[in-house]
């Protein structure tokens, strides 16, 4: 009897040993994980950002957004937020959140209405803001099939390395990048975002004429890459939308 105990309680252990033990890292699954990349050089004036906030936390608090969230098999994404100026420039201003639901999505609005201002100048690396996105991926809680930056800006490339070769290093990792250019200073900046900026399948520009139409472009732009199914994304704006295929050949709509 007592030989039979030993073995059991062997057996038990056995069992034990070998069945999976949950990972500490387990990710949650979305259907899409979106680092928002927000223009903070010395060309945003503080009534200009504060224009490109509001339309972001507007934009999360539109029914049109929150459908087109739940317009995929998984109902939900992963959202980030960061501020950017020169090459090492770089600030995240809101972490990792899921957003699902009305009020996960309020809540990332408030996070962002909530959120100061970090940088204040350094040039305008778009490149510096491309890289700093992209290590932020491994770092989230979260998977998901598709991965994209949205880089918002009002101004070319002017510090650290091309932005061809971050763009280039990012699409060859997974990663898809669209553009929300502001044509305030620089009139053929969507040109620019076309030519060098955005990369991937389906990747997109979606130009706001100036800072007081941010926010109907970034509500235009947030349904379109949210809701994007296929490996084309259809885009449409009061502005140029532009988009690519596969190939990587641009084509025009409007």
């Amino acid at each position: 009897m007592r030989g039979n105990t030993m073995h059991l309680a062997v057996g038990a252990l056995m069992l034990a040993l070998a069945a999976p033990v949950p990972s500490a890292t387990a990710q949650t699954a979305v259907d899409l994980q979106l680092v928002l990349a927000v223009d903070a050089s010395g060309s945003v004036d503080q009534s200009r950002f504060e224009l490109q906030k509001r339309g972001y936390v507007a934009a999360f608090r539109h029914a049109r957004v929150l459908q087109a969230i739940r317009s995929g098999p998984n109902q939900a994404i992963a959202v980030t937020m960061v501020q950017w100026t020169g090459p090492a420039l770089q600030v995240p201003v809101v972490e990792w959140r899921r957003v699902g639901n009305e009020d996960s999505a309020e809540a990332f609005a408030d996070a962002i209405e909530r959120t100061p201002r970090q940088l204040f100048g350094g040039g305008t690396s778009i490149s510096g803001a491309i890289d700093y996105a992209a290590t932020l991926f491994p770092k989230s809680p979260y998977r998901a099939l598709r991965r994209v930056i949205d880089v918002s800006g009002d101004g070319s490339n002017n510090r650290g390395r091309p932005v061809t070769f971050a763009r280039d290093e990012a699409v060859a990792g997974g990663i898809g990048i669209n553009g929300l250019p502001i044509l305030a200073l620089e009139p053929d900046l969507d040109r620019y975002y076309r030519d060098s900026v955005i990369g991937g399948p389906g990747a997109f520009v979606i130009a706001a004429r100036g800072y007081e139409t941010f926010g109907e472009a970034i509500l235009r732009k947030l349904v379109a890459e949210i809701a994007a199914s296929g490996p084309l994304i259809l885009a449409t704006s009061g502005a140029q939308a532009v988009r690519r295929n596969l190939a990587g050949s641009p084509m025009l709509s409007r």
